[in-house]
């Protein structure tokens, strides 16, 4: 068997592994062939290592190293969730250079998206291309508003013993209810070596975190010169869709896509058309 068919592209398969930077044990999986500008994704509130639609992940680790990670206290990281959007930018950089590089794409979704911003802000030079999904800018129009929003839908998602994100990412018509249960079940294709849940101590802390971004001073946006990939559902609302317009307009050059009749997981209802988008908007 040559090398190149050892070489792991079903995000399932990633084994995970841990990485120490400043006093912090990260957690983290990558697959994809090594070599060149790794693409880091950068995960959404609630969310371990196991939340990633592998339909969004292996397409684009057929021909990039791919590497997914929590963040600290979440999953299976160590330590304590920071309480700042900020702080969480500052832990992703350690972990990023911990592993060594000093250049990667981030594609991001949601709290992800918050974090890839005041990140690429403060280190410009680490980041090459970005990509920005069912999120905004901080000081964004109502993302203040994301915990009320994620506290009802838990409600209604325990009262009809689903999964919260079926209410939260989806439109709940009969597409979106489909498009919502095949996302779920993906998310269960790993059925070897899971992460371990968010503690709700650290769901918490991020819903503030949420909370604070939401309601401080917006950043200049205009400072990212960075190509960069905005996509959206025309009806999020956790990360209103307008806001990824906001970012649209206020990141000069930006490319972006709204996917009709769906929430803030309209990139994995539709991601059959999204993948290749993002798959060559990375190759560019």
């Amino acid at each position: 068997m040559n090398a190149s068919n050892d070489v792991i592209t079903a995000y399932r398969h990633a084994p995970t592994r841990t990485v120490e930077a400043g006093g912090v044990t990260y957690a983290y999986r990558e697959l994809g062939r090594k070599g060149g500008i790794p693409v880091v994704f950068f995960v959404h509130l609630a969310a371990t290592l196991d939340n990633w639609d592998p339909r969004i992940v292996d397409p684009i680790a057929q021909n990039r190293h791919v590497i997914a990670f929590d963040q600290r206290g979440v999953g299976a990281s160590t330590g304590q969730v920071p309480d700042s959007v900020e702080a969480m930018a500052d832990d992703a950089f350690a972990f990023i250079t911990a592993l060594g590089f000093d250049k990667v794409d981030i594609f991001s979704f949601s709290l992800g998206g918050f974090v890839a911003q005041a990140l690429v802000l403060k280190h410009p030079d680490l980041v090459r291309k970005l990509v920005l999904t069912g999120t905004g800018p901080k000081g964004g129009k109502d993302i203040d508003k994301v915990a009320g929003v994620t506290y009802r839908d838990i409600l209604r998602a325990t009262l009809a013993r689903s999964d919260a994100k079926e209410f939260l990412f989806f439109n709940r018509n009969a597409t979106g209810k489909l498009a919502a249960r095949a996302f779920v079940n993906r998310l269960k294709e790993r059925t070897a070596d899971r992460d371990a849940p968010i503690k709700i101590k650290a769901f918490r802390t991020q819903l503030k975190a949420i909370q604070t971004w939401g309601r401080s001073v917006p950043d200049d946006l205009s400072k990212i010169t960075q190509p960069t990939l905005i996509a959206n559902g025309d009806n999020d609302r956790m990360v209103p869709s307008v806001l990824s317009e906001d970012l649209h307009r206020r990141i000069k050059g930006s490319q972006l896509v709204i996917f009709p009749d769906s929430g803030h997981g309209g990139i994995f209802q539709f991601h059959e058309k999204f993948s290749p988008l993002a798959v060559e908007f990375l190759a560019r």
